[in-house]
């Protein structure tokens, strides 16, 4: 059995004083995060790295904490933003809200390490697609019910918007399947974004099942997918006239959000 120090580190473990970041989730092949915040450390000469730990069962997390005194924060991918939560001392309001958690912050304290958990995606959400609902933007579809959804679900909650979950089985009352969707729901819900993987690359010729041949202009297509660019759901969109975006914006906006978080 490991002996241990004050704040549950084991002895003889060595403290730089370096700060380090990561990103817990798996697969992590994927990942935007490592790049982008080793880029911002080396450009703006901030003493940190930023790594991957790529664990393949989330009670491996512990260890993640025990082993890295110098871990400040940490990112939370698929599929750890739900099951992280019952490792984290604390959440915030919106993360409690949403029922996940993509940023921790690490705080170490007298008393041992103190871990809080965030939700940035709804932070980059929101200000991504703000500047584009219209008026006449009251209702929306939510494709998908996993763990990024929830973070959709709450943003367009706070820009007034009524919402209603798709997805391929029926779960309970506030969910319909695709082969639910009426031309009234097309008419009524005019803005629809896409919280699955479906037409990521390498699979990018596949499209989530709605009927793309009921969208008009009025429509706002939003896909939380940023490879390809223009995902197989967008190009079906913009061919009927709607206005489309992808997730790269919202992508930057919650790295952002989340170094904010770790600096507050």
């Amino acid at each position: 059995m490991k002996k241990f120090g004050l704040i549950g580190y084991p002895l003889g473990h060595s403290f730089s004083k370096k700060k380090k970041f990561g990103l817990i989730g798996y697969p992590l092949g994927h990942s935007f995060s490592k790049n982008f915040f080793n880029e911002k450390f080396h450009s703006e000469n901030i003493d940190a790295e930023y790594v991957n730990f790529e664990i393949p069962s989330i009670e491996e997390f512990p260890q993640i904490i025990k082993t890295n005194p110098n871990l400040a924060g940490l990112n939370v991918t698929i599929p750890y933003k739900e099951k992280v939560i019952s490792y984290l001392d604390e959440l915030d309001k919106d993360a409690q809200e949403i029922g996940a958690v993509n940023v921790i912050k690490v705080e170490h304290t007298k008393g041992g390490v103190k871990l809080k958990g965030y939700n940035s995606d709804l932070i980059g959400f929101v200000q991504s697609i703000e500047a584009l609902l219209e008026p006449y933007h009251k209702k929306a579809l939510i494709l998908g019910t996993g763990g990024a959804s929830k973070a959709i679900h709450q943003g367009l909650k706070q820009l007034g918007l009524e919402t209603l979950f798709v997805s391929r089985s029926k779960h309970n009352d506030e969910v319909i399947t695709y082969e639910e969707i009426t031309p009234e729901i097309m008419q009524d819900y005019k803005v629809i974004v896409n919280c699955t993987p479906v037409g990521m690359y390498p699979k990018a010729d596949e499209c989530p099942n709605i009927p793309y041949e009921l969208l008009t202009p009025q429509h706002l297509l939003y896909d939380l997918l940023y490879n390809p660019n223009t995902t197989l759901f967008m190009k079906k969109g913009s061919d009927q006239g709607a206005i489309v975006k992808n997730g790269l914006e919202m992508l930057l906006l919650q790295a952002f959000g989340a170094w904010d978080i770790w600096n507050s």
